[in-house]
């Protein structure tokens, strides 16, 4: 057996462990900064894993919910700083995982960004009075994607 050497190991062997758990991405805090999290709502796996590395980049915690009920039952338990939310799901889609976050009084704060592939006018009119603070169509480019998360965090 190999045994990790110099200080720091154990903190690289547990990062590499907590990288492997699905959903999560690991990466170092900064010093004096607490790292924020985006949670990532939608049924696509190569969209959730298209966002979580190039969010990574960003050196955010990255959480994956691959429906709507599962994001709402998250969003309760983790309290993110961002929610990157798909409109067509099972179980509860966008609009009304949208609904249900801006009628509760403790999670209506956290600030929504509608990523999607429904662009008709009315679908983006419904997301925005819904609440969302940004809409972004399918298909997006990463470093849009990246650049308005950024600036929806920093405005937080």
């Amino acid at each position: 057996m190999k045994e990790a050497a110099g200080p720091g190991a154990n903190r690289e062997a547990a990062r590499g462990a907590a990288a492997r758990i699905p959903g999560v991405v690991a990466l170092p805090l900064p010093a004096n900064e607490p790292m924020k999290t985006v949670l990532v709502i939608d049924d696509h796996p190569q969209i959730r894993r298209l966002i979580q590395v190039n969010l990574a980049k960003l050196k955010l915690r990255v959480l994956t919910a691959e429906d709507g009920e599962e994001g709402l039952e998250m969003v309760r338990a983790e309290r993110p700083d961002l929610i990157l939310l798909d409109v067509i799901m099972p179980k509860k889609n966008g609009f009304e995982v949208l609904n249900a976050l801006k009628s509760d009084a403790e999670l209506k704060e956290i600030p929504v960004i509608m990523l999607t592939v429904k662009v008709q006018s009315e679908d983006i009119s419904y997301g925005l009075r819904g609440g969302a603070e940004y809409y972004l169509p399918k298909p997006f480019h990463p470093n849009e994607l990246c650049a308005l998360v950024e600036r929806v965090l920093q405005d937080d």
